[in-house]
């Protein structure tokens, strides 16, 4: 058994991967699949894993709205089960996706 000073609590647990309810500001820079370090922003990438995409459209386009990305257009699935469409960031559009894995996806990486 450990011993020591327990901390604050808050009533519950965040599963590991999981994110609080908590906001911060967007650093602007793909984090190779992980999130950024104090944010609670889903993992980016370049390359989407290919597979059984669960999220439905309007989970896919708060994910990559809360990558820092507004204005989420022409969502579609696409054969490989990454949702892909059109956003903006920074005052620039770019295409963004979400693969099974929750990863926001920036340009248009083939599946792996």
């Amino acid at each position: 058994m450990q011993q020591g000073t327990p901390g604050p609590t808050t009533g519950g647990t965040t599963a590991p991967g999981a994110t609080s309810g908590t906001t911060s500001g967007d650093s602007g820079s793909t984090t190779g699949g992980a999130a950024a370090p104090g944010t609670n922003n889903p993992p980016t990438t370049t390359t989407p894993a290919a597979g059984a995409n669960s999220f439905t459209e309007g989970q896919a386009r708060s994910r990559i709205e809360a990558a820092g990305y507004t204005d989420v257009q022409e969502l579609r699935k696409d054969e490989q089960g990454v949702w892909r469409g059109r956003a903006m960031r920074n005052g620039q559009q770019a295409d963004v996706g979400l693969d099974f894995q929750g990863q926001v996806v920036t340009g248009s990486g083939t599946p792996r």
